[in-house]
């Protein structure tokens, strides 16, 4: 019996290694956690057809929303470990276990970690008659008047609030909304004061002076903003809420197909359709440092830490 085990994983493991010297040999679906025509699916499918071209093979986009954007997950963890489905997340990955009592899968044990694709800072913003001649007057109003201020959350906009409401030392209404397109038409309208929303779909409303930019919630400015600071360079030191977009796999992929993923992830970040895409809409495309499964891990464990703290500080119970 014990001899036909060892044969057995041997025959297994080959199996395996086979697989793995060809890969991929058919189309790769990547599953997206949200609903089709979001920022997350658009990206996807530009980050598609880059990785296609590095693979040689097509990719399958399928989205699979719901449920918070758990749904995904818990399939991709699920599934077999050979490289033929992966997953792409983003902050809310790190944010889960803090916000929801029955995970079906566990972020830091169920995956193997490919890399990180691109970070995609917010821009604070302002109703656009919201007082303030210049960023430290806006501040002083808001924290004078932090009785009165209404700050929309919807998603990541929740913990750019959270994290805005530390940083200022103030404590404002939250109004929440079931997604970002209410809150910004919310927020154009003057029925709310704030907002945080993705640096990739605000940018015209601004220039149009529909409303007003506060600060870019990342370290860096982005490229379709350029003339709007970060909060940061602006006096609210440290302050950084950026969603990352990164890819992962069901744990224990063999290492050739792991490795072939991981080549392919930082081929992509090269590729002249995909890097025109995120200077359009204001995405850092990450660098091959950050691309690895290493640094990836890193930063969802710093993820993990910080917006657990700062959602147990605001109050927030996990549902």
């Amino acid at each position: 019996m014990y001899e036909k085990l060892i044969l057995s994983a041997a025959l297994l493991l080959a199996s395996y290694a086979a697989n793995a010297q060809v890969y991929p040999t058919k189309p790769v679906t990547l599953i997206v956690p949200f609903a089709a025509g979001g920022p997350s699916d658009a990206h996807m499918r530009q980050f598609g057809a880059a990785l296609g071209r590095q693979l040689k093979q097509s990719i399958v986009i399928e989205n699979v929303g719901g449920g918070a954007g758990n749904i995904g997950p818990a399939r991709v963890a699920r599934a077999t470990p050979d490289g033929y489905t992966i997953l792409q997340h983003n902050l809310g990955f790190a944010t889960a276990p803090a916000l929801y009592k029955n995970l079906e899968y566990n972020p830091n044990t169920d995956f193997d970690y490919i890399g990180t694709l691109v970070f995609d800072p917010s821009l604070m913003m302002a109703r656009s008659d919201l007082p303030g001649s210049n960023f430290r007057e806006t501040i002083a109003y808001i924290k004078a008047n932090q009785d009165k201020i209404t700050i929309g959350t919807s998603g990541p906009s929740h913990l750019s609030a959270l994290l805005f409401m530390e940083a200022t030392g103030s404590m404002l209404t939250t109004v929440p909304y079931k997604g970002g397109g209410p809150a910004m038409n919310d927020l154009v309208a003057k029925h709310i004061d704030l907002l945080s929303n993705s640096a990739s779909i605000v940018g015209p409303l601004i220039k149009a002076g529909k409303v007003r930019a506060i600060g870019v919630t990342g370290k860096q400015r982005v490229t379709n903003l350029p003339e709007v600071p970060t909060l940061d360079e602006q006096g609210l030191t440290g302050f950084e809420m950026v969603v990352w977009t990164s890819i992962f796999a069901p744990k224990n992929l063999p290492a050739p197909v792991r490795d072939r993923l991981v080549a392919a992830l930082q081929g992509t970040l090269t590729d002249p359709d995909l890097v025109a895409h995120f200077n359009r809409t204001g995405g850092q495309i990450a660098t091959h440092e950050q691309a690895t499964p290493a640094a990836l891990q890193a930063l969802v464990r710093s993820e993990v830490d910080k917006w657990g703290r700062i959602l147990r500080n605001a109050g927030v119970q996990p549902e």
